[in-house]
């Protein structure tokens, strides 16, 4: 009779639930499926036998369904439940569950119900407790009367709440553990596959993505952090803000536009693309104006929150913040580059509204909006247009839980306050990895009733995580804010670690317990959340100490000898002691150049056959014999295709090379690699970072062999290829045992020892890539100059005992250089090629303010991460623009960057035009 009136029930912040039956409490806060099997069997049998209940939150993923894993659950108990007002207080609970929204089921699924099969409510998957899960969930002993449970409480004491875990993370990698979208982008784009077949890959990528955070436990688990090339990009489609030159006029934002964007085509350039912020990830630049029509052109974030909701995964939409994306944007093209950024907020808000109307119809009960420019130095100005940014969309805010997200950083305190008095915001995320002065802020003064999503587990890197210490840091926190109120994240995104430690096979075992992926970061997010809400797994967090106190101990970690070199070398100046004007006439006298030097940065493509070969070499299938007359024959292609390009300065192409920093990093120690720890760049660039786990030297050359090889095939001049300090290691995952600068001139050192080799083997311009050294700059002023003062030091390290004649060139790309061009005097370089044709000639700007600069230069006349090939007319109008601020004595000719990722029918094509443009204007400057 009963069971007609309680049909199957979807619970949520039900005090307690009892499922005695299945030995089951639901803690408020929780979710679980009520079953009238479960309620009406489950009273009966509470009042006939007494069976101890236990309390508990911890889940266990049962074919897409979710029940409890009673060996996990706290010390919580029940007993004696046959005393009469303990049978009231299951039939109150009842009642209660019946005054609660609830949604039924039809009848067919009440049937599948009981059979035990997996059934969807709305969008989630559901599954019943099928009978043979006590077999899993084994029932409690009775308690003792000579001993007292662990498990159970005296009966005469009330039960406590245990407390809901919260965990969140930020954002999640896209590429996949195996880089599966960079392979199905590359096909697409190459036209082997259809927009279908890389769609397809993308959705298993998320869905993976989402269900790994679900089985983990994860409460707050994002969605919309997927993107098929940047996040900036889609940001730029969603509001329709899409420049003139590709075409688009209205309706969705395709593939077609999206791509053109990012990478150009035949007959456009691509847009901007630079570091986001002060990482190694690269964002496409939206280019604004007044004239921008804002337009809702891209339903990706409610597509992809309709994605997870049909799996049965409730996710938090995340978008760009409208103050993030105005303030990383510039102005386009024809617009003056004094135009305020900040005035088209009132523009783009209508979009963003539409958007939340959109994800609440889908029924979003949660929004995160990511605004890391908040770390930045934001004037009054800037901070009263978030404030009122925020206000303006209040109404659509409204149903919806708010989240704001910073990172990277520290948030100054004029941000901070300017944050947490936004009155519609629910939650505020903290990078307290990076930020330790945001915690600072938040013991003086944080919001009361407002959630800290608590940034204790590393995004940037790889190391694990102290599991103890950041549970001593969540714990300060609970006494400032209420243990309610923590939730346990990520301090940013985890796309900025390599995907999943589970695939690295070959690493050490010792090595590798030091390590954690963004999997196993998800893993730590939740034992953290498990720990701070009263469930701690003692024996993880046991493993963890003997783990972190393994790392701190190791003898591979720590060289006496190396330590001590350099603290000497930090109380030297290195600085080469002739003017670099005098080297330059010495060098010119030497190598016999002309005007407007044409050379390239460095690599050459790598075909599918030399990637084999090198794959080959390491796997052992061919021999060292073998492999080196490949790489020849390979140096030889590239140096007969310079000469006959009639390229002045030669390279060697690099086949030898995989990567410009692991080439390097396994050849010093200190140094491990991975075989799958892939990080996303750009687009489908992704790179793997080596692993600086200790002290690093150089056991013997690393170059001189193959730089010789190339300069025996050439009368030209042959450069020799290094990387430089900064760049290993703001391309590395860097130890974080001690300042990074001490590991820098560690790196610095050895370089320099490779320099002095090279010099002796008769090589005459030697190249030392800093490609990274603007991205390693801080985010607040206050710490900028400190950094490039060890930075710039570190670089000269490397070359201040060369020989006059000896011509140091180097190397950086796609970054914004203004605002440290004095830096880059500094560095103290004959020569510097430098990206510029992709940043708009943004470079030259500087000069145009009257900056003078005496050494060598090559602003780069062409961008290389596109397809697309400019003519010479195009390439000689650029090396014209930079004549009107530089002089012609030292000026240079090159491209953007490394050819790395071209195909040979672009490179001929490109440096054929780029060398046909030099000699016009060598010819033109002749004549005047």
């Amino acid at each position: 009779m009963l069971q007609r009136f309680f049909p199957t029930y979807y619970v949520k912040e039900l005090g307690f639930i009892f499922n005695v039956a299945s030995k089951v409490v639901v803690a408020a806060g929780t979710e679980m499926i009520l079953t009238e099997e479960a309620l009406v069997l489950g009273i009966s049998k509470a009042a006939s036998s007494g069976s101890h209940i236990a309390a508990g939150s911890a889940w266990e993923s049962v074919g897409g369904g979710y029940c409890f894993r009673q060996d996990e659950c706290p010390p919580l108990f029940f007993h004696d439940v046959i005393e009469s007002w303990r049978l009231w207080l299951l039939i109150l609970c009842l009642c209660m569950s019946l005054l609660l929204p609830r949604r039924r089921l039809n009848r067919n699924n009440r049937s599948s119900l009981k059979k035990g099969k997996t059934i969807r409510m709305g969008q989630r998957a559901l599954q019943r407790v099928p009978p043979s899960l006590p077999s899993r969930t084994p029932s409690l002993p009775p308690p003792s009367s000579s001993s007292p449970s662990l498990r159970c409480a005296p009966s005469s004491r009330r039960p406590l709440r245990p407390r809901p875990m919260s965990s969140h993370i930020v954002g999640y990698p896209r590429i996949g553990p195996k880089r599966e979208l960079k392979f199905a982008l590359e096909s697409f784009w190459d036209g082997k596959t259809g927009a279908e077949d890389l769609q397809n890959v993308a959705a298993d990528l998320r869905r993976s993505i989402w269900k790994h955070m679900a089985g983990v436990g994860i409460k707050y688990i994002p969605s919309n952090t997927f993107s098929y090339y940047d996040q900036m990009l889609d940001t730029t489609a969603m509001l329709g803000a899409v420049p003139s030159r590709y075409g688009w006029e209205s309706g969705e934002v395709g593939f077609d536009v999206y791509f053109s964007m990012a990478r150009g085509n035949d007959s456009v350039p691509a847009m901007e693309m630079t570091k986001w912020f002060d990482t190694n990830y690269h964002y496409i630049v939206p280019e604004l104006g007044p004239s921008v029509k804002f337009s809702y052109a891209s339903h990706k974030a409610v597509e992809e929150f309709k994605e997870a909701k049909a799996l049965g995964i409730d996710t938090v939409p995340v978008l760009i913040g409208p103050m993030t994306y105005l303030l990383l944007s510039k102005p386009a093209k024809d617009v003056d580059k004094s135009f305020c950024l900040l005035s088209l907020i009132d523009k783009i808000l209508p979009v963003y509204k539409e958007v939340l109307t959109d994800l609440k119809s889908a029924g979003a009960r949660w929004i995160q909006f990511d605004e890391p420019i908040l770390v930045m130095d934001l004037d009054t100005n800037q901070l009263q247009a978030f404030s009122d940014a925020y206000s303006h969309m209040e109404s659509s805010l409204a149903g919806l839980n708010v989240l704001i997200a910073t990172y990277f950083a520290d948030v100054p305190a004029e941000a901070y306050k300017a944050l947490t008095s936004l009155k519609c915001v629910t939650g505020f995320g903290f990078d307290l990895v990076r930020g330790l002065e945001t915690l600072d802020l938040i013991k003086v003064d944080f919001p009361r009733g407002k959630l800290l999503f608590a940034g204790v587990v590393d995004g940037r890197n790889i190391w694990a995580n102290d599991l103890s210490a950041s549970l001593k840091t969540l714990q300060t926190l609970e006494d400032i804010v209420g243990k309610e109120k923590v939730v346990v994240s990520t301090s940013c995104s985890l796309l900025h670690t390599a995907v999943d430690l589970v695939n690295e096979i070959k690493l050490d075992k010792e090595l590798k317990s030091w390590l954690a992926f963004a999997a196993q970061k998800v893993v730590e997010v939740n034992a953290l959340a498990r720990s701070f809400s009263g469930v701690k797994d003692e024996a993880l967090f046991a493993s963890n100490s003997m783990r972190q106190a393994s790392r701190r101990s190791s003898p591979r970690v720590t060289n006496a000898t190396i330590q001590h070199n350099v603290a000497a070398v930090i109380k030297s100046d290195h600085r080469r002691s002739t003017k670099v004007s005098a080297r330059l006439q010495a060098q010119q006298k030497k190598l016999n150049l002309p005007p407007l030097p044409t050379t390239t940065i460095g690599s050459f493509p790598q075909t599918p056959d030399l990637r084999r070969i090198r794959k080959e070499f390491k796997a052992r299938k061919i021999s060292e014999i073998d492999y080196v007359q490949a790489i020849k024959v390979e140096f030889e292609k590239v140096v007969k295709l310079q000469e006959e390009l009639g390229i002045d300065v030669l390279v060697h192409g690099e086949a030898e090379r995989n990567d410009m920093v692991e080439f390097f990093g396994e050849q010093l120690s200190g140094f491990a690699f991975t075989s799958n720890g892939w990080v996303q760049s750009y687009g489908s660039r992704c790179v793997k970072p080596p692993i600086i786990y200790g002290d690093v030297s150089r056991p013997k050359a690393m170059t001189v062999f193959w730089s010789s090889m190339a300069q025996k095939m050439t009368q030209r001049p042959m450069k020799g290829m290094l990387t430089g300090p900064v760049t290993i290691l703001n391309w590395s995952f860097v130890r974080n045992d001690q300042p990074r600068y001490e590991t820098c001139f560690q790196i610095a050192l050895a370089i320099k020892d490779e320099v002095k080799d090279l010099e002796k083997a008769g090589i005459t311009v030697i190249q030392i890539d800093e490609a990274a050294l603007r991205e390693g700059l801080p985010l607040r002023r206050s710490e900028q100059e400190l950094y490039l003062d060890w930075a710039v030091h570190a670089f000269r390290i490397t070359n201040c005992d060369v020989r006059d004649t000896t011509q140091i060139h180097t190397h950086m790309c796609y970054s914004n250089f203004n605002d440290i061009i004095n830096s880059i005097i500094n560095m103290d370089a004959d020569v510097i090629t430098i990206e510029n044709s992709r940043s708009d000639e943004k470079l030259l700007s500087v000069f145009h303010e009257g900056v003078k600069y005496g050494a060598g230069i090559g602003p780069g006349v062409y961008d290389i991460h596109s397809p697309r090939i400019p003519s010479a007319e195009e390439i000689a109008e650029r090396i014209n623009k930079m004549l009107a601020v530089l002089d012609s004595k030292v000026l240079w000719v090159n491209p953007d960057c490394g050819l790395k990722t071209r195909k040979y029918s672009e490179v001929k094509s490109a440096l054929s035009n780029m060398v046909a443009a030099a000699k016009l204007i060598r010819s033109q400057l002749n004549k005047s």
